[in-house]
């Protein structure tokens, strides 16, 4: 089977891969893009593109490709308990709603126009790591395509890189390279761990009043966004513990049904809103408690690299911080600045150093909202002393 050259192979087009391919292009790297979806298509998100992430995007040249989406703006958040009462939160800047569907297809065609070859419905089977270079081998419309390059990176979200089988010649040139056995151990304790995980589900819907506010909507086991998006949509994203229903709802709009019934609130919000059908995602397990993995057997960015809790809603800001991060050090490696040994040094410390702290500030601000006895305590003294709450979203942000 022949293959295809590239210096660059990046694995998965969602924000953070489209961005690092654009940049490694921009940079004079051949690049291909990888994506075993087909795009525009629908993924589960809270669509909500914080004032970090239009920073991010405006540096990468991409914010007037955004705005001609015509996005909606969001200036403030509105956090609802399931007893009723209310708590207003200020965003740090403007923020904006975007749908995946439209802001993913809008970031591939950019890495086009910067020459990335982007290739979607190709899902890639195994990786095999050699000396000085990686082969990749995927399938697109049941053929197998080969491809070799210098460099491989992972972009493939927090468990998309379950199903690639790893092979290497020289093991210890990838110190943590995890090998067949080692990747089946993992797979499997991500089962065992899946029943104590949460359900990421969304969709979309028409005739919900729009406000220019995310609003969160809290219930025992978990919690509702609703974000405005274009065209006088609204998302609806939700993190549900799968322990949280005795009866398991079977499809995404059961499971939206039921949180509604949860929260009072939520329902009348909801009351005459329609669901727009095929907007509909969902993914299983999503675990908070998952550490950081900068490099693994490849160098990752986005949710394959680190995730923020969600309630937080700077996970795209992550995704282009982490492409941020890698890009330079990719490209000092291919210039022949950087060993290997270097570059997975710099970039695990940047990872560190850039994403623990809000990281650490997002788990405790989830455990506190999720803690029924603890928003009972916090919301008297965050009404007496708002900058509180402020400064505690603040903390999970990221900092320039």
């Amino acid at each position: 089977m022949s293959s295809q050259y590239y210096d660059a192979v990046i694995i998965g087009a969602g924000v953070a891969g489209s961005t690092l391919a654009k940049s490694l292009s921009e940079r004079g790297w051949s690049t291909v893009l990888l994506e075993g979806k087909t795009f525009p298509r629908h993924k589960v998100c809270g669509e909500f593109l914080s004032p970090e992430s239009i920073g991010m995007l405006h540096k990468l040249g991409l914010s007037e490709a955004i705005m001609t989406l015509e996005p909606s703006l969001i200036a403030h958040a509105n956090l609802i308990l399931p007893n009723g009462e209310q708590l207003a939160v200020p965003l740090p800047g403007a923020a904006l709603g975007i749908s995946r569907f439209m802001l993913d297809a809008a970031l591939i065609e950019a890495a086009q126009c910067s020459g990335v070859h982007v290739m979607t419905g190709a899902k890639v089977r195994s990786i095999n790591c050699a000396a000085d270079s990686y082969r990749i081998e995927a399938v697109q419309n049941k053929h197998t395509i080969a491809f070799e390059a210098k460099i491989a990176i992972s972009a493939w979200g927090a468990i998309g890189g379950a199903g690639v089988a790893f092979t290497s010649a020289e093991p210890e040139r990838h110190s943590n390279y995890i090998g067949a056995e080692k990747a089946a151990h993992f797979r499997n304790r991500l089962k065992r761990e899946a029943k104590h995980a949460y359900v990421g589900i969304k969709a979309h819907y028409d005739g919900a009043a729009i406000q220019s506010a995310v609003e969160l909507y809290f219930f025992p086991g978990g919690y509702l966004g609703i974000s405005p998006i274009e065209e006088g949509k609204v998302n609806i994203a939700a993190l549900i513990s799968q322990r949280a229903f005795s009866q398991k709802p079977k499809s995404v709009a059961e499971w939206l049904e039921a949180a509604c019934k949860s929260n009072s609130a939520l329902q009348k919000r909801l009351a005459g809103a329609k669901l727009i059908e095929g907007s509909e995602a969902a993914v299983a397990p999503v675990d908070l408690r998952r550490k950081p993995q900068a490099w693994s057997t490849l160098p990752a960015v986005g949710d394959a690299a680190v995730m923020i809790p969600p309630l937080c809603g700077d996970g795209m800001s992550m995704a282009l911080r982490s492409a941020e991060l890698c890009a330079p050090l990719a490209d000092q490696y291919l210039k022949g600045e950087l060993t290997m040994r270097q570059w997975r040094l710099k970039y695990t410390q940047a990872v560190k150093r850039q994403f623990n702290g809000p990281r650490r500030w997002g788990k405790m601000l989830q455990w506190l909202l999720g803690e029924p006895r603890m928003t009972k305590l916090l919301l008297p003294i965050v009404r007496v002393m708002p900058f509180i709450a402020y400064r505690l979203v603040r903390k999970t942000r990221l900092k320039p």
